[in-house]
């Protein structure tokens, strides 16, 4: 039989087959819509999550159609497309039929610090006060501005102290972008002798008398897991080319705000410090992964980049900022490069480590901003300016984030054998009528302390005996007005919303605990089960750290539960 009198669904004429392929159609106005905002750029497979946010910032959301679109555009699935925006807390994806979002959201910060200062009573007055169809109020997890509770975002503007008033007069004033703090820029920077050690070590330097001044300061990694920064850089440059370096700058435990702290006062030291690890490793390019709750830090970045560039201290395109979209797992360093790759933020079964398969399977060498911050003081100053300073026996400095019941909340640069006693005097002692009960010493992974054990000093190694760590140095005071069990609950929610979903024991598990805790007297039996099954068959360290504030709680403060 001829092909041309073969019967089939596909019919030029009138009869029932499809005149179109299954599946969403394309649209022809949202293709060209698409394509201006991606103008030149190219269209690579991990730049989706910064093409997203293109048409999320144009439109106030991300309609079928233009997700349609910008996988024809980018010649990806729509299924592949779909997955990574929904994936992504920042990213609202409106099916067919649906209402959009309003074009004004408000997210209200309601971790620990927040919820002390009361973040709950200030949601629930702005959404009896405001006309949810001209005005979006969500919870959203830690902005890092604990030491301004109640803080929330209105657009892309911060509110500290947040009250129902100030929201009000902000937005009748119009006043939803980032208010970009004042910062040392390139010139100031460069008067005051920046970048003349990265000319120098370009020039004639040797990258392993820097990384020995690193391991003699005692620098370790400071974005939680505290390993030996002066053994990274040999580890990655084992491996052969090309490398690449990414900064871990999704500053997302809830009670950390170090990392903004310094970007928003000193970025240049950041970045200095930077290229001078990506000059040791010889990284072809450096991925700055910068959270989204941080939109004043992004705009300096732009800035200054673009001022280094211009400087010819960097080439065009050796730094690549790259914006996250509001995950808290992808402050993971495996789920962050995934992240940067444009796909979803799932983190990696290791091995292989990211120091031998890393960005597009290549070594990677990963740090956070503070520890690069640190490098390059080292490599100014010498490694004295850590390992001069000594207290209870250990050596170095720590930068603690402190909020919560204390007269003064910030970051506080103290010796790093500080008790919590040493904290809150630093941040001027409790607040009036409050008496001291209980700290979180290092975010919600390293669950609570009560206040009898205040001799501790707060550093690495030295918390692993009472069954919980520094992490990130993020120290959330609680006084005798506060419940221990409740802080544990905003803890283990904040984890159940975070949690990536990719293994069962922490996806259900964040959920059962969650459930469990809810209940007017604990099932510790039941809950110690759960934990066990949590930490021992978890991923990543999200699962594995979500049990210590239950654990911690029934431990130390067993007659609240």
């Amino acid at each position: 039989m001829a092909l041309d009198e073969r019967k089939g669904v596909w019919k030029s004429g009138k009869g029932k087959g499809r005149h179109t392929p299954k599946g969403r159609q394309l649209d022809d106005q949202a293709w060209d819509q698409v394509r201006a905002l991606l103008g030149d750029r190219p269209r690579r497979r991990d730049l989706l999550i910064e093409f997203l946010h293109l048409v999320q910032d144009a439109f106030g959301h991300l309609s079928a159609a233009h997700l349609r679109a910008l996988a024809e555009e980018m010649r990806l699935s729509q299924a592949e497309v779909y997955e990574v925006a929904s994936f992504y807390a920042h990213f609202d994806v409106v099916r067919e039929g649906e209402t959009p979002p309003p074009a004004l959201t408000i997210r209200v910060c309601d971790s620990l610090s927040c919820e002390l200062a009361g973040a709950e009573q200030l949601r629930a007055a702005l959404e009896d006060g405001l006309d949810p169809a001209q005005v979006r109020v969500l919870r959203a997890p830690c902005m890092g501005r604990c030491d301004t509770a109640p803080t929330l975002e209105l657009g892309h503007n911060h509110i500290d102290h947040a009250t129902p008033e100030k929201v009000l007069a902000a937005i009748h004033a119009g006043e939803t972008h980032p208010v970009i703090p004042d910062y040392q820029g390139l010139a100031e920077y460069r008067a005051d002798g920046g970048y003349r050690r990265l000319t120098e070590l370009r020039q004639n330097g040797d990258w392993e008398a820097v990384q020995d001044a690193v391991a003699a300061s005692g620098l370790r990694g400071l974005g939680g897991a505290g390993f030996p920064s002066g053994k990274k850089w040999g580890f990655v440059r084992a491996n052969p080319g090309p490398r690449y370096l990414a900064v871990n700058g999704d500053e997302g435990e809830p009670g950390t705000f170090k990392d903004r702290h310094h970007l928003e006062r000193e970025p240049h030291m950041f970045l200095e410090g930077m290229l001078i690890a990506a000059w040791a490793v010889e990284a072809q390019t450096c991925f700055i992964y910068m959270r989204d709750e941080y939109p004043a830090v992004l705009e300096i970045l732009r800035r200054e980049i673009a001022a280094l560039e211009a400087a010819g201290i960097v080439q065009s395109g050796f730094i690549d900022l790259r914006r996250g979209a509001g995950a808290y797992i992808c402050g993971e360093e495996s789920a962050m490069i995934e992240s940067i790759e444009g796909k979803r933020g799932m983190p990696r079964h290791r091995p292989p480590f990211v120091a031998q398969v890393g960005v597009f399977g290549q070594p990677t060498l990963v740090h956070n901003v503070e520890t690069l911050y640190w490098v390059a003081r080292i490599a100014r100053f010498g490694p004295e300016v850590l390992n001069s300073v000594e207290r209870n026996g250990r050596t170095g400095l720590r930068n603690y984030s402190v909020s919560g019941r204390v007269k003064n909340p910030g970051v506080y640069l103290l010796p790093a054998g500080s008790t919590i006693t040493d904290i809150i005097a630093a941040a001027g002692g409790m607040s009036d009528g409050h008496t001291f009960k209980a700290y979180q010493p290092g975010g919600p992974s390293s669950g609570l302390l009560p206040a009898s054990m205040n001799d501790i000093p707060l550093d690495f190694d030295t918390l692993q005996p009472h069954g919980t760590f520094i992490g990130s140095a993020a120290v959330v005071v609680l006084s005798d007005h506060d419940s221990a069990r409740d802080a544990a609950l905003n803890m283990l929610r904040f984890f159940e919303d975070e949690s990536c979903g990719q293994c069962t024991p922490c996806r259900v598990g964040c959920e059962k605990a969650v459930k469990l805790m809810m209940a007017d007297k604990w099932d510790k039996g039941l809950l110690e089960e759960l934990s066990t099954a949590m930490v021992d068959a978890s991923i990543c360290g999200l699962g594995q750290a979500a049990p210590n504030p239950i654990r911690m709680v029934i431990r130390h403060f067993p007659e609240e539960v």
